[in-house]
């Protein structure tokens, strides 16, 4: 019988005995692993950890401690404190005081495709010049293209223009014209209105035999002083700015073309070769306008850091163009503090409405936006690529169509472009009351030339043209979106690479709607990639095919005086306070599936957005934007279109508010007594008011914790926004 064995025998038998000679296996720290269950941190979840807001709060403690040494002093040296700790300062500290109180340290700055508007807070109104700037080169913008001039003449085969006025323009225009005028006519005999049958013949009879009078220069008591260029003893600038820019002859010795850096309220990329020069371009503009335009006088860097800058920006931006005029601000101009404030929301500051509708008709652009509780509601954003200088160039068609007596009218010319402004705001109405055939005369004043009086006869032109907000199909778009993204591209995230430009679901709409069809195509079939769909199918569902069915779009919206709207036919029905409905096969109405039951319907892409051209009728833009503002509340509803609010130079035409609320109550027939328009309040300038409203916003320093200085400029960046924007950015 065999004994039985030890364990230490048992483990040198079966190899299992440790051998080593108990020393670690590395010498690096070992590192316990975290408890997955149990751990917690506190990184980034406190206000003092984010050093814009550290900042902040150091700013307002060491205020704190100021009062308090101050309120202390006083009572040592006997002088007298009220019950909330005020004291009585000395005559220089209450100058001080009342600066900064009143703005007069506060430059507001606010930037159009066609005006500039500056002025210290504390201003009445701002100064207005034009966003222009006239660089020498070659040739000016009236010779270049061979001197083509604008609006565009139609060309026969054989190169040369026709003589009709009625052909020069196309057939397409023809057309256009023509069934608007019809329409009108039938609307102002339905209203009781009186319209003589031979209007149109009235006038154009008249304008063919008609002549100038010519008025030398001595009998002309409004002649223009043109800029002089040149002359003895003296170098022709490099550059001009502002409204002498306007008044340099066309073919001025040397040549200076004329270049505008903002466009359509986008960045104008189309007529520069570089970034760089289209930044200094604005920033030289602005800085010209600081230096002749307001009454101060900053001799030093040193100076203007004492002053703070705001800035009014388009409500629909792009990041990339807020970060620009961050930098310009602090880098080049060298303000103290900059704050940015969106122009719908300004305008509601200077109107003092704090739930509303604005409805921005500026030069180049419209934007429509819902203010709710002093904030912009982000999806109610709409921007239309059209404005006052589309009315001008339809105005301009229209009257030549006519045989205007001037037909060699020409927008590239500045004196022709000046003319055809002061023609439209003197006579464009949308007062149906006004429309008769009718005298007037016009001045022509040119360089190097006599005076030249002309009379016409007008008759529809007026109304007809600014009624291509309503019929943006009369307006000429060709060209718009040349050059997008050529020259400075769009914001991407950092992290997953994606565009970070603000977005609205009310805008994704209407670029769905109008969008083309190999837009909506492509956009398509990226999604059912996506998808994975495989032979027509996904998921036991079938493809179904790229229609109109498939863009999410308004309906209940009735043809506008039988202009075709964009997919109205398929779209579904929609009840008064905007909440969709679908028909059975019945046809009896049934309420829409959830979003989550529905199939996910794939609107445009982001990245095919800018191949589209946001044109579309203002009236449906506005229910677009209200519906989406309201999310199905009828309540909401009503409040937004009781108190629409138009502002903008454009908004300025007589009978505009009358004719866009009739149209809407045609829309919304249940909202019809809801429905009211109205101008800024306390005979406020319609275009000024968000200038108004940007400087209301720069003297609320006890409550605007949206300043940038350059300390945090500096260590942030562009990232400092994020902390310091009312609304997300």
């Amino acid at each position: 019988m065999v004994g039985k064995k030890s364990g230490k025998a048992l483990l040198r038998e079966e190899g299992l005995e440790r051998t080593d000679n108990n020393m670690e296996l590395t010498s690096w720290p070992q590192i316990i692993p975290i408890n997955q269950k149990n751990y917690y941190t506190d990184y980034l979840k406190r206000d003092e950890q984010i050093l814009a807001v550290r900042t902040q709060q150091e700013e307002a403690r060491s205020k704190m401690v100021k009062q308090a040494k101050d309120r202390d002093r006083a009572l040592a040296q006997g002088k007298t404190v009220g019950p909330d700790g005020d004291i009585e300062m000395e005559e220089g500290e209450e100058e001080a005081e009342d600066e900064a109180a009143s703005g007069a340290k506060t430059i507001v700055i606010h930037l159009g495709s066609q005006n500039l508007r500056i002025g210290l807070a504390n201003d009445a109104l701002p100064k207005t010049v034009p966003m222009v700037i006239a660089r020498r080169a070659p040739h000016s913008e009236s010779e270049e293209g061979d001197g083509e001039p604008a609006p565009k003449r139609a060309k026969l085969d054989n190169g040369s223009h026709p003589s009709e006025p009625e052909k020069r323009f196309g057939d397409e225009f023809q057309k256009k014209f023509t069934g608007m005028s019809n329409d009108l006519k039938l609307r102002m005999r339905m209203n009781k209105r009186k319209v003589l049958p031979q209007s149109r013949d009235m006038v154009t009879s008249y304008n063919r035999r008609n002549t100038y009078e010519t008025i030398t220069e001595h009998n002309d008591t409004m002649q223009i002083d043109w800029t002089e260029t040149s002359g003895p003893g003296q170098r022709p600038p490099e550059y001009i700015t502002g409204r002498a820019a306007l008044r340099i002859p066309d073919k001025s010795t040397p040549r200076y073309k004329l270049f505008w850096p903002i466009r359509l309220g986008w960045l104008n990329e189309r007529d520069y070769a570089s970034k760089q020069l289209l930044y200094e371009d604005i920033r030289i503009i602005i800085e010209d306008a600081i230096t002749s335009q307001l009454e101060v006088k900053i001799q030093s860097r040193g100076e203007r850091a004492q002053y703070s800058c705001v800035v009014v920006i388009p409500d629909y931006y792009e990041r990339t163009y807020v970060t620009t005029l961050l930098d310009m601000a602090i880098s080049d101009f060298g303000f103290g503090r900059v704050c940015f404030v969106q122009e719908s929301l300004a305008s509601s500051f200077g109107a003092g409405f704090t739930t509303c509708c604005i409805v921005d008709i500026g030069a180049q652009k419209t934007s429509v936006s819902c203010i709710e509780d002093g904030m912009i509601i982000e999806n109610s954003r709409v921007n239309l690529k059209y404005g006052g200088r589309d009315i001008t160039e339809a105005f301009v068609k229209m009257v030549i169509y006519n045989h205007f007596p001037y037909a060699e009218l020409n927008l590239n010319r500045r004196f022709d472009f000046q003319l055809a402004e002061e023609l439209k705001q003197k006579f464009c109405t949308m007062t149906e009351a006004d429309i008769s055939v009718q005298l007037y005369d016009f001045h022509l004043r040119a360089p190097d030339q006599d005076t030249r009086k002309y009379t016409f006869k007008i008759y529809d032109e007026v109304i007809l043209a600014p009624m291509g907000m309503f019929k943006p199909t009369i307006f000429d778009d060709a060209g718009k979106l040349n050059g997008r993204r050529k020259l400075v591209d769009k914001s991407y995230d950092i992290y997953d690479g994606k565009p970070n430009d603000p977005s609205s679901t009310a805008q994704a709409e209407i670029l769905t709607s109008i969008a083309p069809e190999e837009v909506i195509n492509s956009t398509i079939k990226k999604a059912a990639k996506a998808n994975g769909l495989t032979n027509g199918h996904t998921n036991g569902t079938k493809e179904e095919p790229a229609n109109d069915s498939r863009r999410p779009s308004f309906s209940n919206i009735k043809e506008m005086d039988a202009t075709p709207q964009p997919s109205a036919a398929s779209s579904p029905a929609r009840q008064l306070d905007g909440t969709p409905q679908l028909e059975d096969g019945e046809g009896a109405a049934v309420q829409e599936k959830p979003k989550a039951e529905e199939e996910e319907e794939e609107p445009v892409s982001i990245e095919r957005r800018d191949d589209i051209l946001p044109i579309y009728p203002l009236p449906n833009a506005i229910v677009t934007s209200v519906t989406h503002a309201a999310r199905g509340s009828a309540q909401k509803t009503s409040d937004l279109l009781s108190s629409i609010m138009l502002t903008g130079g454009t908004s300025i035409i007589p009978g505009l508010a009358g004719h866009l609320e009739d149209t809407l109550k045609g829309i919304l027939p249940g909202y019809s007594k809801d429905i009211i328009i109205s101008r800024p309040p306390r005979e406020l300038d319609p275009q000024v008011v968000a200038w108004k409203g940007g400087a209301v916003f720069g003297r609320m320093s006890r409550t605007n914790d949206s300043w940038v200085n350059p300390f945090l400029y500096e260590r942030l960046g562009e990232r400092v926004l994020a902390h310091k924007m009312m609304w997300a950015w």
